[in-house]
């Protein structure tokens, strides 16, 4: 209760959700004495894949005996995810106590609340000198409130595409405008690429931080994996190459990222990651609500012995790697779907090709949430769609046969919901 009490209080303190500058959080960070300035970091930037990404590292990290501290944002099911120290994600009332000291600091000056969890992460973090920290930039980079760093081991780029448009003027909603955002301003350090869905999009990112002086490292170039029979996958950089285990997370896009995980930690050589902490790490990702599996619990109830999947993408690129999954099973496919507002709907949906059926729905608790009806409505190019108002409602009115999956994305909110419910 205490912890919901502050959370509220902290969303006050600014009219919007989002402002984008720099200049609270470095004041904030100021009077906290500047606790950025005492960490060890990699840093996250891109439209998808920058949560795999992390915890693909930080699987292997842990295998090679790190202590970590993890920051992404948003969270699936509780804030607590955002808040990892030592491993181990901060308690509720750990949580409170520096969110509560953070609040102080700031005297009820404006700040919007992504800032001042922001400086509530660097302020623990600094704790904790020794430890590698795994930083999630926000909605862009350039005026992200993580974006206050002075120096990192390294900058990884994940795949970019088109996303937050809202967030841009209208003549500038480009994905090279995106690009110019989140990778423009990073530091001089190490920059590792992971694979873009075009050439465009890699050579404008290339082209964009050719005047940047770190090491540059890009997939394809100098690092690329290869899948292999009988479940393995090769991994080649030119410290040489590795045969390894298939990662327990499913979709190829999933080993672009892990291989991005890969190639940054063995070019960190002083971290001395070695083949061994590679092969277990990868076996143990922990990934909330990226293609994930329910195999038990409440909703796992209702769809019985079929598949039933939750997957957060909510932005077309999502869609076109999360479709390129799907067409690899040979078994009927069926999607519930609940969207923000704010996103394209119909281009998100125009990547999904072989679908059995269609269910939208409203997603609980969001008020920035397109209904469910409205959103089938938009979507009437689909023949067989439905419009249902719960999740448990949309899985039991599904006509399943055997070997049949369900799978319920669009949103990250929507993940939460459904994790939650279950």
């Amino acid at each position: 209760m205490k912890l919901q009490k502050i959370v509220s209080r902290l969303q006050e303190l600014h009219p919007k959700e989002i402002d984008l500058s720099l200049d609270r959080i470095q004041s904030l960070c100021k009077k906290l004495g500047n606790p950025q300035d005492k960490i060890k970091a990699i840093s996250i930037v891109g439209t998808n894949g920058k949560y795999s990404t992390i915890q693909a590292m930080f699987s292997i990290l842990k295998e090679a005996n790190f202590n970590c501290n993890i920051y992404t944002s948003p969270h699936i099911k509780s804030i607590n995810e955002r808040f990892v120290f030592n491993n181990e994600e901060l308690n509720d009332e750990d949580l409170a106590n520096l969110l509560e000291e953070v609040e102080e600091a700031n005297n009820g000056e404006p700040i919007t609340f992504f800032e001042i969890l922001t400086g509530a992460y660097f302020l623990k973090a600094s704790q904790y000198p020794d430890n590698i920290n795994l930083i999630e930039s926000g909605l862009f980079f350039r005026f992200d409130a993580t974006n206050i760093l002075k120096n990192n081991l390294a900058s990884v780029v994940t795949s970019i595409g088109l996303d937050h448009l809202d967030w841009l003027p209208e003549n500038e909603q480009t994905v090279e405008k995106i690009i110019f955002e989140k990778t423009s301003s990073l530091l001089n350090s190490n920059i590792i690429v992971a694979k873009q869905s075009n050439k465009e999009i890699a050579d404008n990112i290339k082209n964009t931080i050719s005047n940047n002086r770190s090491n540059k490292f890009f997939h394809n170039e100098n690092y690329s994996f290869t899948i292999q029979e009988n479940d393995f996958f090769y991994y080649e950089d030119q410290f040489g190459g590795i045969k390894l285990p298939m990662p327990n997370v499913k979709g190829q896009f999933q080993l672009e990222n892990v291989s991005t995980a890969i190639a940054t930690l063995r070019i960190l050589k002083d971290l001395k990651i070695k083949d061994d902490h590679i092969k277990k790490g990868i076996l143990k990702i922990n990934c909330i609500a990226r293609l994930q599996e329910i195999k038990s619990g409440k909703l796992k109830e209702l769809v019985k012995d079929h598949k039933l999947y939750v997957d957060g993408s909510h932005n077309p690129l999502g869609a076109k790697v999360l479709n390129e999954y799907l067409e690899s099973l040979d078994c009927n496919k069926h999607i519930i779907l609940g969207m923000m507002a704010n996103k394209d709907h119909n281009e998100y949906m125009s990547f999904f090709k072989d679908i059995s059926t269609l269910t939208t729905i409203d997603i609980p608790n969001q008020p920035n949430s397109i209904k469910g009806g409205e959103l089938k409505d938009k979507l009437n190019g689909f023949s067989n769609i439905n419009y249902k108002e719960s999740i448990e409602d949309a899985i039991k009115s599904i006509p399943v046969k055997e070997n049949d999956i369900i799978l319920i994305t669009g949103s990250l909110y929507l993940a939460g919901e459904v994790l939650n419910l279950n």
